[in-house]
């Protein structure tokens, strides 16, 4: 099993498909319309990942993600995460910086036109075959423990 997309509400369905596709590779794979008049997309990356934008007016509690991190995609090296930066300062997008959080990886934070985070990911350490907690001291600084508090 796997993920085959992720579903986002977005405000202004054209400028929205324009970032994605510009910014992350995705391609126009289908469009949604209700009762004659477009309400969504579907964005297809060539691995097969997907997301779906849909007109917040039209979702159900008209979910507002700004800030919030939805998902994350991971890239193979931090090198990409500074050419996602490139390219989003070429784009005139906003982005965060890369940060280099140690053993728990690299990030960069895109950020789409509804305020919506798109983080990608280099050397995260997370895999199905362990376990690993990771404590952030608030100050940028992350340990890494391997003892559930959970159960």
């Amino acid at each position: 099993m796997r993920i085959r997309h992720v579903k986002l509400p977005v405000s202004d369905l054209a400028r929205s498909v324009a970032w994605y596709c510009d910014l992350l590779d995705l391609r126009l794979a289908g469009e949604f319309r209700e009762q004659g008049e477009l309400r969504g997309a579907q964005l297809m990356h060539p691995t097969g990942f997907g997301i779906a934008l849909r007109e917040r007016e039209y979702c159900a509690g008209q979910p507002d993600l700004a800030g919030f991190d939805v998902f994350a995609l991971e890239v193979d090296s931090v090198d990409e995460l500074h050419a996602f930066a490139a390219r989003a300062d070429e784009l005139e997008y906003t982005r965060g910086e890369v940060f280099d959080r140690g053993e728990y990886g690299a990030a960069l934070d895109l950020v789409d036109p509804d305020n919506t985070v798109v983080r990608l990911l280099a050397h995260n350490p997370f895999r199905a075959d362990r376990f690993l907690g990771v404590e952030a001291d608030g100050k940028g600084d992350f340990t890494l423990y391997d003892t559930p508090t959970l159960g």
